[in-house]
């Protein structure tokens, strides 16, 4: 081959990509001083040390950042091929958690089996992933047969049936609600008909509600949100101590690492509930950045899915953008009193170094989406393929 006829390839990242990025950085500047703030005194109580969730995030950051780089730089068109792989990966780390004889490597954390390796690693937090990429492959491949109630939607029902069951085991139905979100949205953005998402909902309903009868602290946190006098007073304990703090938070907030939730009041003020430390110490302009910030995210998300290259990356755009911003509003309603407690947490902000990760990962998706790829060819070389000079 000659000289002429040598060339690699670049990516050039789009300007949706680099907002991306700097948007990314500033949420996840928010998370760490948030959450030092939030957890300095729970870890000296621990005696770990005040920064020891700190450094633990630091870690997060530091692997999202790796894994953040690799999918900027490879083609997102490559998840296509990952797909199968990737859900398969999924289900079986999800069977492992629950799986009887496993406690070694999947302990019991607060009444629940969610993590793997003494929680390090959270496979519910990858199967996210799997349910973006899997189905809008899928989708893609199926064409218009996905228009057909039975040969269409079919497969998605039952993956989907098998991933609810599983992490309704350990137990966590709000992963189980998203991941219905995340496919209901990457199905309806792949052209299914309304119809049949009606049908489906009027077949799931009846069996989704026999599950939650069957797990007493879903009904006692229903019980608690529409009517705090009714429910035990444990049970809405978390949701009543971060409404104290936004409250408390007024319009500026009390100061950063003022805030009297932090001294313990609030479990988990690093974690599920972290929205309500950013209350009261930054008050309603914290939350007020906080909101506008993945705003702007789902603006850059779904115009970079806009502008995709393929089909595939549109979806995978779309159900990564919706993704990210549901959660982080879910938490942040959960937060301000109006949703019942879901335990999701808020995205790049919260502890946490599996969802951490993903998101990253997720993000650096995108960012490879937002990209164009230019032909480079070497020093002295000429593109073989060029119209000759007239």
């Amino acid at each position: 081959m000659s000289d002429a006829a040598v060339a690699t390839y670049r990516w050039r990242i789009g300007l949706e990509g680099r907002v991306l990025v700097v948007l990314m950085w500033v949420l996840l500047t928010i998370g760490l001083v948030t959450v030092y703030s939030a957890s300095s005194i729970t870890a000296d109580q621990m005696g770990r040390g005040h920064a020891f969730f700190l450094l633990r995030q630091l870690t997060g950051v530091i692997a999202g950042l790796v894994v953040f780089a690799i999918a900027a730089k490879v083609d997102a068109d490559r998840w296509y091929g990952w797909a199968w792989p990737l859900m398969l990966l999924s289900l079986v780390l999800l069977t492992i958690v629950i799986l009887p004889g496993t406690e070694s490597i999947a302990p019991r954390i607060n009444g629940s089996r969610r993590f793997l390796k003494g929680g390090s690693f959270q496979p519910s937090e990858l199967a996210k992933l799997a349910v973006i990429v899997w189905t809008a492959m899928l989708v893609v491949k199926k064409g218009e047969i996905m228009r057909r109630l039975t040969k269409g939607l079919l497969p998605f029902i039952i993956v989907l049936a098998a991933l609810n069951v599983l992490v309704a085991l350990e137990p966590d139905l709000s992963v189980a609600l998203m991941y219905t979100l995340i496919m209901g949205i990457v199905l309806f953005s792949g052209g299914v008909r309304i119809g049949h998402f009606v049908a489906l909902l009027i077949l799931v309903i009846p069996a989704a509600w026999q599950q939650i009868e069957r797990l007493n602290y879903v009904l006692l946190r229903m019980v608690t949100f529409f009517d705090p006098g009714a429910g035990p007073s444990a049970t809405g304990y978390q949701q009543t101590q971060s409404l104290i703090a936004v409250g408390s938070g007024g319009v500026v907030g009390v100061g950063y690492g003022e805030g009297r939730q932090q001294y313990g009041f609030l479990p988990y003020a690093y974690d599920d509930f972290i929205a309500g430390n950013i209350g009261e110490e930054w008050g309603f302009l914290g939350l007020t950045v906080v909101v506008l910030a993945f705003v702007l995210y789902g603006v850059l998300g779904f115009r970079i899915a806009r502008l995709a290259r393929t089909p595939f990356q549109k979806l995978v755009a779309v159900g990564i953008t919706t993704t990210v911003i549901i959660t982080a509003y879910l938490h942040i309603a959960v937060s301000i009193g109006l949703l019942p407690t879901t335990g999701l947490t808020l995205p790049f902000i919260s502890y946490g170094r599996s969802n951490l990760v993903i998101t990253m990962l997720m993000t650096g998706i995108l960012v490879n989406i937002a990209s164009t790829r230019e032909k480079v060819f070497g020093a002295g070389a000429t593109d073989p393929l060029a119209p000759a000079p007239a």
